[in-house]
């Protein structure tokens, strides 16, 4: 009988209890719950059902999910649904992908305004594409995106960007007609990226001036408006990535990637090779390398681990 695969709920159950204790007072309440629904995730705890056989009398115990949008487990139930849902929405054209990412800066004031400056992150990179879309001298069409956050990177680190697939053409303003882009191209990422890069240091400017930014640490000082700006204009200056992958060749093309981005926690069960009280060690890339080489494998230590699965909650 083959071996019961890790799990991330095997590391909380092991380990949770003392890194709680380790971490006391600097662990927020969505932290705790999430930690405390994956410990519990198909357990006696929440409960279940028992099913049996009509015939032999053999019953099967079944206990009840979590349902907790960060659980390795639920998640992959989750995006089944999802899919099927979005399958009818696709159009039978080339789709892009696109990849919006903010520069470390920002992404340290993420950290720290999670709620706030990822909602301007969906909301500038949405606007970019419709916008340029709409430009008669790009494509001059009405386009539809589907767009899906990820605060993270293989490694587990803070990385807040937006995968966007996006249908390669659009309506005309009038609604009458498909306007398709070129084969292989759909709009400038120059041109996006100044665009994207205007929206989100605006976005920010009016965030600060509203007063809905903290600051902690040794970002306390950025609190000052006129600090805040200065630290601001180095940054309207740099090139921002926007990246523009290859088009995909049809709606199947499109489904097979969503699904390894939508639901998606910070690491899945499947990536996980061992662990114990000091260390975790699981399946990795390294994004920077091509081809076969970018697949490796990463050892953390267990508090390490811990902490940042739950920077992503």
């Amino acid at each position: 009988m083959p071996s019961r695969s890790l799990e991330v709920a095997d590391i909380f159950r092991d380990h949770g209890a003392a890194w709680r204790a380790a971490n006391a007072g600097h662990i927020s309440l969505n932290q705790f719950k999430v930690m405390s629904a994956i410990e519990r995730c198909r357990t006696a705890a929440l409960g279940g059902h028992v099913a049996r056989c009509a015939d032999c009398a053999h019953e099967h115990i079944a206990y009840n999910s979590c349902r907790n949008r960060h659980c390795p487990k639920c998640q992959a139930g989750a995006a089944k649904i999802w899919l099927a849902a979005r399958e009818a929405e696709l159009l039978p054209v080339r789709y892009f992908h696109l990849v919006f990412t903010l520069p470390k800066q920002i992404a340290d004031i993420a950290y720290q305004n999670k709620r706030e400056i990822y909602n301007l992150l969906m909301r500038a990179s949405a606007d970019t594409v419709v916008r340029i879309a709409a430009d008669p001298k790009h494509l001059g069409a009405k386009v539809g995106i589907t767009s899906v956050l990820h605060t993270w990177g293989s490694a587990m680190t803070h990385h807040p960007h937006v995968h966007m697939i996006v249908p390669g053409g659009g309506l005309s303003t009038d609604g009458s007609k498909w306007i398709a882009c070129r084969k292989n191209f759909f709009l400038s990422v120059h041109v996006l990226s100044r665009l994207y890069r205007r929206l989100i240091l605006e976005g920010l400017a009016k965030l600060h001036k509203a007063g809905k930014l903290q600051f902690f640490g040794d970002l306390t000082n950025l609190a000052d408006r006129n600090v805040f700006d200065t630290f601001l204009q180095p940054l309207r200056k740099i090139e921002w990535v926007v990246y523009a992958k290859e088009p995909f060749t049809g709606p199947k093309a499109v489904l097979a990637y969503l699904s390894r981005y939508t639901h998606r926690i910070a690491i899945s069960n499947s990536r996980l090779i061992r662990f114990d009280a000091q260390n975790v060690t699981f399946r990795a890339k390294d994004y920077r390398l091509k081809g076969a080489g970018r697949h490796t494998t990463m050892s953390l230590s267990t508090n390490e681990f811990i902490r940042r699965f739950l920077i992503h909650k």
